[in-house]
């Protein structure tokens, strides 16, 4: 690792890594860690206890942030006469059908965030596969990107929706905002994420484990999530054991 400068030093010094912090006093040291002249970005990573080799431990699913999550979000959508027409409407960056499928394919066209598809088009679109899939732009009917409501589909990309997906390790990573969102905007992020962990994890006892909150310049703490996501001053696995 290379040497630290200055202010990511005395950012670091801040946080005590050994203790658990409740999430308003985590949010609150998060933000006073700040060095960047930038708009940091804040994530979260939440160990769940899982092993995602394993079919039923494979945790997936998408979750409409409140305050969305402060970045620009460009959206390619493959659709054809109404639907293309409805997309563009609602706000989609790119339309296409064969013509995008080309475009990405041969000239290597890739200025987008997030792909949706009606269902027709997945044939197209499972074409690009080996392209799309390892960046996670794959279109997938169960998180709502595969539809014929393309409108609201386009609308929830832009306005805040994120996925996520739980690593080899049973980890998952998730943006909650950025650092000049105000706190309770963060908070409010952060519980609708859990929430949505906890419908997507197979048991209540995976989310035993710990939530990291971190920013652009390495600096993050561990929090204390609880049972229904109201976080309080009480460890995780005295709910759930």
């Amino acid at each position: 690792m290379g040497k630290l400068g200055k202010k990511r030093e005395e950012a670091f010094k801040r946080v005590d890594r050994n203790k658990r912090y409740s999430v308003e006093d985590g949010i609150k040291l998060v933000k006073g860690c700040k060095t960047a002249r930038f708009d940091e970005s804040v994530d979260i990573s939440v160990n769940l206890g899982v092993d995602p080799r394993h079919a039923d431990q494979m945790v997936r699913g998408a979750v409409i942030l409140p305050h969305g999550t402060g970045k620009t979000v460009r959206v390619a959508v493959f659709a054809k006469g109404e639907k293309a027409e409805e997309a563009k409407s609602a706000g989609a960056d790119v339309v296409g059908a064969d013509d995008l499928h080309d475009k990405i394919a041969k000239e290597g066209f890739m200025d987008f965030d997030k792909v949706v598809a009606t269902p027709d088009m997945m044939g197209v679109v499972g074409r690009l596969g080996r392209v799309l899939g390892p960046r996670g732009l794959m279109p997938n009917p169960k998180l709502g990107t595969v539809t014929m409501d393309v409108s609201r589909a386009v609308k929830e990309a832009k306005g805040g929706r994120i996925e996520y997906r739980v690593e080899k390790a049973g980890i998952v990573h998730a943006g909650i905002g950025r650092i000049s969102f105000d706190s309770n905007q963060l908070k409010e992020n952060l519980t609708a994420v859990m929430e949505s962990l906890v419908k997507a994890c197979f048991s209540e006892r995976d989310l035993r484990q710990s939530c990291d909150i971190e920013l652009n310049n390495g600096a993050w703490c561990k929090t204390r999530p609880t049972r229904g996501c109201i976080f309080e001053d009480i460890d995780i696995s005295t709910e759930y054991l």
